[in-house]
């Protein structure tokens, strides 16, 4: 809310919308209907010259008369011209001067009427003003003057309570017993109430025992509440003392007039923090309170306060205020809402206030690098046609700076903003002219820089263009009663004609662009509204110019602009209204535009000081010029970051801030501007770095105070460290003891207590104790402890064990916590075994056992909770006897890891050492990092090193070794619990091993082993390539345990750009077999690399080496640089070529086969360094090893290739690839035998690897199908082709790289199917080529034969047929079986024999030779397994 008081007249204006804005239409309609009102009442004044005719009356009837005047004198004109008197004229005047006077009389009464009208509405306006001031003026809260009397009557008296009590508006008073309302209709002879002129009275009729009571009185009104109160005692007549009543005090103790029913303790609950916010969002400030006692009748006010200024219901703000809450929430935040917000809940006995900072930040701008909305927008100053508006700049940490501001203004209902003026305004102030009387305005501002416009700020207050000596023309008169009357100023001065001039010119404000100009207006002034003409004379210049001769000014100031910059110019101002413009008013001393305000000096020194883990204290000097600060912008950023970073957006008034939102642990530095209307000051210099840490404070105080033993004349007790430790490590406690029922505490020990455990001695057995602890650090001492229970020194006696103690929580994550504990003191008959650990949450009753079986460690890592549930947890112990005594109840813990949460991380330095880490950004100085092992803080300097810096604090592994497995802890002191563990197990501590043994023992790494290869003149080079090496970086090579030095023979090399180091050896002989090793070192690094070439590996490099040798002498004469090689044409050629080097015209070339020399047709050129021998068509005969030989004074080389072989095989594959792609399709070709399927190539050759396939069956090559081919052609034959030899028949040769196909189906091919190939006679089989046989043995020819129709067998001997006896049998079984039989054979009948099979078709002819050899001769040798084949014998032929 503004600070600045709005003036009452601006305050009581209505701002019409649209609808009623122009005052002069407001004035016309008034008029309007005033004489509307006086034409009515005109009628029942009576006028003088015409009785009770009325004005309206008289009017017509002047009219009527008019009008019957004319016609008569016209008709008599007309009859009678002649006859015109001077009588009838006379009459005619008459009458007509009447009637005027008749009107003139009725407008007068009626102006006097509506005159008495106007003046008694400003006579009650004036007096509602002048009430409403008044009431506001004596407006308070009720006020006990004369407060309620307590009173001791007897029974049967009556008894009257009264108090006085003033406030305004009257107070509304209600009567309670035992704040029990009290209501007389309820009990109407009881109870009477008065009230008469602030005295209130309650009247008890006939008291009795039960009106013994407390009696209050409560005045309330819209400004507050009061309230008194009394007690009330009624007593019997007997002997002795009646008790007395509940809630009564013995009446002999005097009653404190102090005791206040109003008094409400209010006690805040949940606060609202720091808050940040964005310009346009929505933001609600809350706070939850517990008010006691929580009464409907008597509540506490809640108000809010930005900055002291009290916050009301507004556009921008809403509050609320029940159910134990108090919100403020914003609908639309603007940087004007940035400040420090109170929340005051303000009640008769007190105030009990809570402050926090909202901060509001820039919204986006509109244009990258525009500057923020500027802010605090108010208008001054206000009149007819004028206004002042004025604002503050916005902070431009980041953005360039601005160059100035522009205007804009909006009437109040319509939504066109209008821009005021047409250049950017410099300074934070802008006379805005040419305003509508009677209208209203808002107003807002928008900034300018380099990079564009800003958002617009948050309008106005909205602002009447009225003039406020409007009112000051008025003049009241009090009369008798109470009455008054209002009379204006303008009745007083009469009737005034031309105005006067104007007075007291001067100027009200002065700047660099513009002079605002202020007078008086004339006195008197008259009735007529008055209007201004100011005119300008620059000093010397002898001339006027009138500043505003288009626009008429109404207003007695006026902004003066476009004036000379360092001219001096004077000014006078003239008064107008419709009758005149009156003389000019005095001239004005000599004016120079200028600024009066400059900028403001930079703030000096800056200090930052530590106030919270988030904050900072920043207090600076004051600038040495601080008149008309507007504030300070305070600037911060991150040490070496150079980012400056906005901390307020609103200018402060103080030279002392507190900077929010910064993050602990950081380092900052922060700077200071200061701002007033004309701009920004430099910034200051900036201040010393500071680590955001909490402030030094005493130390919070202890608790959990638990008996740990007695003994009966001693008690050792237990407690925990304080939350905080207020920044400084704690020194000590000391404790306090008090017997039960005594008041005053005695001191334990003079000296600090530097642990958490002590015994106190010299206690009384049986009695009760309670006790109280304080912690004490470099500040000083901290607030004790609540007090402890009360605990009895009596022996402790019982078999079980005593509590554990000191039970603290860490490691909260979001579903486990750490629990950890000491052992009971007491230990029991029997030593302890273990610990159960218990837990439930808060609003439940049931306890958890955590662990099934006791923990013999004393600490427990509780799992499986809820996160953002909270629980609390205790301890028991057990021994042999049981459980014993439950250890004190932790502190509720929220399940729920804190944002930012960090963990223990292992790693190894550069030195190999392994460590473990840990970082807490909320660590201050006071800070300990606590490490531990298994939760045991670690002690043992010879096997860990503690190192910590600032934040950061490392556990170093001296002697690493399996014992340090593990886990390990660490707890941060004086932070809101930072803990965590880490487990080291053989995994990472292997992990962690390895990477410290490469870093004490660095290994030079490599891209490349030690390698050889051999180059071209037979020289070996060795060879190994590092990652990096640097040019300090050394090494050796050795060969067999000796070093060698870089010589002719080892020529020995270093890239370290490239980290190769090489050795070549020039010549590399049988003696060289060994091992071969690099040694590098580079700095601390090693590395060495080893090749070993013995036995078959050092042959192989010793071959290769000597092979390149030979090759690099070969090749200083002609040369072969391509070997002999073959390749097959397109047309089915073989070729054999090479390639030749480095010849010459003498050089000779020469082709052999098989040692002989080849004659060619042509001889090579050599000079294109191709050479070809072509073998058109190969085949067995073109076998051998053909050389290929180039010889000349230099010397000779040969190249050789064996043609045979898998080389042969090779070229016949290729040659069927090649030929295979020409192959034509299948082919019919019906022949004396069969069918013969034929395939046309380029080039046959029967060595080629061919398959023919009958229905995707392999064919083999014999009587029935023949397979062969000649130089262009492969064939099948189908000898006498039958029915079963249809179907598909494919051909595929195969090539070096794929097979060729070709098909043909047979199916349906009956024109080539004839009966003489099919049914003429045959023999299928059974019969020999030769047969042997001793003499004397029976012979037996058997063979099949077929024929359609049957054919008719004949058998020979010799090719003579011969007739069948006795020594020769012939039989033909079944028509197909035919035999010959010769019993007792003789040398005689060795011969020839033939069987004609033959029929119509033709026939066959089979012959076997049959060989008689005779008993005890060797049986000649024959060809086992072969059959007699047949000759086909034709149709014609006859046997």
């Amino acid at each position: 809310m503004s600070s600045v008081a709005m003036p009452f007249y601006q305050r009581r204006h209505k701002h019409f919308d649209q609808s009623y804005r122009n005052i002069q239409t407001r004035y016309i309609l008034e008029e309007y209907a005033a004489r509307k009102a006086a034409s009515r009442q005109a009628a029942y004044y009576e006028s003088p010259g015409l009785g009770k005719t009325t004005c309206r009356l008289c009017a017509r009837r002047a009219r009527t008369l008019a009008h019957e005047a004319i016609q008569e004198s016209r008709k008599r004109t007309h009859e009678q011209k002649s006859h015109a008197s001077e009588e009838k004229r006379i009459r005619f005047t008459s009458e007509l001067s009447a009637l005027e006077k008749e009107i003139h009389t009725a407008r007068h009464r009626a102006r006097e009427h509506l005159d008495r009208l106007a003046i008694q509405r400003m006579v009650e306006e004036n007096m509602a003003l002048e009430r409403h001031a008044v009431e506001e003026s004596v407006s308070r809260a009720p006020e006990i003057l004369v407060r309620l009397r307590s009173h001791t009557v007897w029974e049967k008296m009556s008894v009257s309570l009264c108090f006085t009590v003033q406030g305004f508006p009257t107070p509304v008073v209600q009567w309670y017993k035992n704040e029990e309302l009290i209501t007389p209709a309820s009990d109407p002879a009881k109870y009477r109430i008065e009230s008469k002129y602030g005295v209130h009275v309650l009247h008890i009729n006939r008291a009795d025992f039960d009106d013994s009571a407390t009696y209050s009185a409560v005045a309330t009104n819209v400004h507050g509440q009061a309230s008194t109160n009394c007690a009330v005692i009624v007593r019997r007549f007997r002997g002795e003392e009646e008790p007395h009543p509940a809630g009564i005090m013995p009446f002999h103790l005097p009653l404190s007039y102090d005791v206040c029913f109003t008094h409400i303790d209010v006690q805040f609950l949940e606060k609202f923090g720091v808050t940040f916010g964005t310009e346009g969002e929505t933001l609600t400030l809350k706070c939850s309170m517990l008010i006691t006692p929580d009464l409907k009748r008597l509540r506490p006010r809640a108000e809010w306060y930005r900055d002291d200024v009290l916050i009301k219901d507004s556009k921008w703000t809403k509050l609320y205020f029940g159910e134990g809450q108090a919100a403020l929430s914003f609908t639309h935040l603007n940087k004007d809402d940035e400040g420090l917000y109170t929340l005051r809940m303000v009640t008769k006995g007190g105030v009990s206030e809570y402050s926090a900072y909202l901060f509001v930040r820039d919204a986006d701008a509109l244009i990258a690098g525009a500057p923020g909305a500027p802010m605090d927008v108010k208008c001054h100053d206000a009149n007819r046609d004028y206004v002042i508006v004025t604002w503050k700049p916005p902070n431009t940490t980041s953005e360039s700076p601005v160059i100035g501001y522009f205007v804009d203004k909006c009437e109040v209902g319509l939504e066109n903003w209008v821009q005021c003026n047409d250049a950017p305004v410099k300074i934070c102030k802008y006379p805005v002219t040419g305003l509508y009387e009677g209208r209203s305005y808002i107003f807002r501002v928008r900034a300018v820089n380099s990079a564009g416009i800003s958002r617009p700020s948050r309008v106005s207050e909205p602002v009447a263009a009225l003039d406020p000596v409007d009112l000051e023309r008025t003049q009241t008169i009090h009369v008798d009663e109470g009455r008054k009357i209002v009379i204006s100023k303008d009745d007083l001065e009469g009737d005034i004609q031309i105005p006067g001039p104007p007075t007291n010119v001067h100027a009200s404000e002065i700047s660099k662009t513009y002079v605002v100009l202020s007078w008086d207006p004339p006195v008197p002034r008259g009735r007529e509204p008055l209007t201004y003409f100011i005119e300008k004379s620059m000093v010397g210049s002898g001339s006027w110019q009138r500043v505003n001769a288009q626009v008429a000014v109404k207003s007695p100031r006026y902004a003066v602009f476009d004036l000379a910059e360092g001219k001096s110019y004077v000014f006078r101002v003239l008064s107008a209204n419709k009758h005149g413009i009156s003389d000019p008013s005095e001239i004005t001393q000599p004016i120079q535009p200028q600024d009066t305000i400059v900028v403001p000096s930079a703030p000096g020194r800056v200090v930052a000081t530590r106030n919270t883990k988030t904050s900072v204290v920043v207090q600076w000097d004051k600038p040495k010029h601080e008149e008309d600060l507007y504030g300070y912008y305070i600037d911060y950023s991150v040490v070496r970051s150079n980012r400056w970073e906005p901390s307020n957006h609103k200018p402060i008034k103080y030279n002392r801030f507190v900077v929010h939102g910064l993050e602990t642990g950081e380092q900052y530095v922060f700077r200071v501007k200061a701002v007033n209307a004309v701009g920004f000051s430099e910034n200051s210099q900036e201040s010393e770095a500071i680590t955001v840490q909490a402030a030094l404070t005493c130390p919070s105080y202890p608790h959990g105070i638990t008996l740990l033993n007695c003994d009966g004349h001693s008690m050792t007790l237990g407690w925990k460290a304080p939350k905080y430790s207020g920044g400084s490590p704690i020194l000590g406690y000391y404790m306090d003891k008090r017997e039960a029922n005594h008041q005053n505490w005695h001191e334990v020990n003079s000296s600090l207590i530097t642990r958490t455990i002590y015994t106190v001695e010299d206690l009384t057995e049986d009695a009760f104790y309670e006790f109280k602890v304080a912690a004490a650090n470099l500040v000083g001492i901290g607030q004790p402890s609540d007090p402890s229970e009360h605990f009895k020194c009596k022996a402790w006696t019982m078999p079980e064990p005593g509590p554990a103690y000191d039970l603290t929580v860490c490691e909260v994550r979001n579903t486990s916590l750490v629990l950890l504990w000491k052992a009971p003191v007491y230990e029991g008959k029997s030593p302890i075994t273990g610990y159960l650990v218990d837990y439930k949450e808060v609003d439940t009753e049931d306890w958890i056992t955590a662990n099934e079986k006791p923990t013999s460690k004393r600490y427990f890592k509780v799992t499986d909770l809820h996160e953002g549930h909270t629980y609390v947890f205790k301890v028991r112990a057990v021994n042999d006897a049981g459980v014993g005594k439950s250890s004190e109840i932790s502190e509720p813990v929220l399940v729920e890891a804190q944002p930012g949460t960090k963990e223990i991380f292992s790693g190894v330095d550069d030195e190999g050492n392994i460590f473990l880490a840990f970082e807490c950004k909320e660590a201050t100085d006071a800070s300990h990092f606590a490490w531990g092992k298994s939760y045991e803080e670690i002690d043992d300097s010879d096997k860990f090193k503690i190192e910590t810096e600032g934040n950061h604090s490392k556990l170093y592994f001296k002697n690493p070794d399996k014992s340090d497995l593990g886990t390990y802890s660490i707890s941060v002191s004086d932070t809101d619990g930072v803990s965590s563990s880490f487990v080291m197990d053989d995994e990472e501590f292997e992990r962690l091993m390895t990477l410290s043994n490469e870093i004490k023992n660095p290994t030079i790494p490599l891209k490349s082993e030690l390698a050889y290869e051999v180059l071209e003149k037979g020289e070996v080079r060795f060879w190994i390539q590092a990652e990096s090496l640097s040019p300090d970086s050394t090494f050796r090579f050795v060969i067999n345990d000796k070093e060698v030095e870089n010589s002719d023979r080892y020529k020995i090399n270093c890239d370290h750009s490239n980290g190769i180091i090489e050795m070549v050896m020039d010549r590399f002989t049988i003696d060289n077999e060994g091992t071969y090793t690099v040694q590098i070192q580079d700095g601390k690094a090693k590395n060495q690399s080893s090749l070993v070439l013995i036995g078959d590996a050092f042959k192989a490099v010793l071959a290769e080496s000597e092979l390149q040798r030979k090759e690099f002498l070969r090749k200083q004469g002609p040369h072969f640089s391509e070997f002999l090689s073959w390749k097959v044409t397109e047309e089915c050629e073989v070729l054999l070529a090479c390639k030749v080097a480095n010849t010459k015209k003498e050089t000779v070339f020469k082709w052999y086969k098989d040692g002989s020399g080849i004659d060619v047709d042509e001889v090579p050129d050599l000079q294109k360094g191709e050479c070809h021998l072509s073998i058109p068509r190969l085949s067995r005969k073109d076998e051998g090893v053909y050389k290929a030989t180039l010889s000349d004074d230099r010397g000779h080389d040969v190249s050789a290739l064996e043609l045979s072989g898998k080389v042969y095989d090779d070229i016949i594959l290729a040659l069927s690839g090649v030929s295979g792609k020409s192959a034509s399709p299948l082919k019919i070709l019906c022949t004396e035998e069969g069918i013969r399927l034929q395939c046309f190539l380029k080039y046959y050759n029967e060595e080629m690897k061919v398959n023919w396939s009958h229905r995707e069956s392999k064919i083999s090559s014999g009587e029935k199908m023949k397979i062969g081919g000649g130089e262009d052609v492969a064939w099948l034959q189908i000898g006498e082709p039958t029915e079963k030899d249809k179907g598909n028949y494919t051909f595929e040769i195969f090539g070096d790289k794929e097979s060729y196909k070709r098909t043909l189906d047979l199916s349906g091919q009956g024109i080539f199917i004839r009966p003489d190939l099919y049914d003429r006679g045959k023999v299928i089989g059974g019969l020999p080529d030769v047969v042997t046989i001793m003499d004397g043995k029976t012979l037996n020819l058997t063979c099949t034969v077929f024929g359609n129709p049957d054919p008719e067998v004949v058998w020979f001997k010799n090719d003579k047929a011969f007739e069948l006896n006795e020594h020769y049998a012939f039989s033909l079984e079944q028509g197909k079986y035919a035999s010959l039989t010769i019993k007792g054979v003789t040398s005689e009948d060795s011969g020839k024999y033939s069987i004609h099979v033959k029929n119509k078709y033709g026939g066959e002819t089979v012959d076997v030779t049959v060989s008689v050899y005779k008993h005890g001769e060797t049986m000649p040798e024959i060809k086992p397994g072969q059959l007699a084949k047949p000759r086909r014998i034709p149709p014609s032929e006859e046997v």
